[in-house]
């Protein structure tokens, strides 16, 4: 049985071709191709690229200036960090949040909108695999191809699952019997019409949005249509630690905001969401709310 895509480029000694991610004393990450008889020049002195191809991943280089730099294949997370960028990438924090809450699984039909620069749709087709199917909408054709040329990077040529198409997705979604739609968008509840068509009885929409006013109409919006169950929104946030001996502390920094998420399941046709138990405070809709559409 023949390995899935890519997973050749991800284990055994470093070949032509092969991304490789350098680490300085400082911690510093730097990130280039093999190519046979080129050189890896910095600023503490340069070392050719013959002396990675074939040793085994994890080994150290050192510099002509004698600095030692730890060689390893970037990981994912590192990967969409490094990579060229049109649009904003969604960060892997929000890309693990994604594949965790939206359950995606292996052989999932899934479809995305709002591809930026490829970043959820090389974590998305990672975990749907060859047999699965994901099919991207991305309105702008400069986006589109900087996330082609990341994903087939990473990937090392085509994705079998993949399908990119140009233009919006409500005017051109012709998918059917989807399991899970991913929206990265400005407005996704102007696709909630075509999606709700699409997605099969207990399929997952996840929403993707990055202000408190966005995620407020999106939920509205969704609570409006009136084909999903109870929609949940949350945001994530990581700090790191620091541990030296007995120095234990968190991190000064911290990887804050990025955006919002969303999910929520599709019910069956003609059936009406249960009624929320949990009431909205007082003073939450005035007299005058008239939904999220308003104006």
């Amino acid at each position: 049985m023949s390995e899935p895509t890519g997973a050749a480029r991800r284990r055994g000694p470093f070949q032509v071709g092969d991304q490789v991610q350098l680490t300085d004393p400082k911690g510093r990450h730097y990130t280039f191709t093999l190519e046979a008889g080129k050189q890896f020049h910095t600023h503490k002195g340069a070392f050719p690229h013959d002396e990675l191809i074939g040793a085994p991943e994890g080994s150290v280089v050192r510099t002509t200036g004698n600095v030692a730099y730890l060689a390893l294949r970037p990981l994912l997370p590192d990967y969409v960090l490094s990579m060229p960028r049109g649009a904003a990438v969604v960060y892997p924090k929000d890309a693990g949040q994604i594949l965790a809450f939206a359950d995606i699984f292996a052989g999932a039909r899934v479809v995305e909108a709002g591809v930026g620069s490829g970043s959820l749709s090389a974590f998305l087709l990672r975990a749907i695999g060859d047999q699965g199917m994901l099919h991207s909408y991305e309105r702008r054709a400069d986006f589109a191809e900087i996330a082609q040329a990341n994903v087939e990077r990473y990937f090392g040529g085509p994705h079998p699952a993949w399908q990119l198409t140009v233009g919006d997705l409500q005017d051109n979604l012709s998918d059917t019997d989807v399991d899970r739609v991913v929206l990265d968008m400005l407005a996704p509840w102007e696709c909630l019409e075509a999606v709700s068509k699409a997605l099969v009885p207990g399929g997952i929409l996840c929403c993707y949005v990055a202000t408190t006013t966005q995620l407020a109409r999106t939920v509205e919006s969704i609570r409006e249509i009136g084909c999903f169950a109870e929609p949940q929104p949350w945001e994530s946030m990581i700090r790191n630690w620091h541990v030296e001996g007995l120095a234990v502390r968190p991190d000064h920094r911290m990887i804050g905001h990025t955006g919002f998420l969303v999910t929520a399941r599709r019910l069956a046709d003609g059936v009406e969401p249960p009624m929320r138990r949990r009431r909205p405070a007082k003073g939450a809709y005035g007299d005058d709310y008239e939904g999220p559409n308003k104006g």
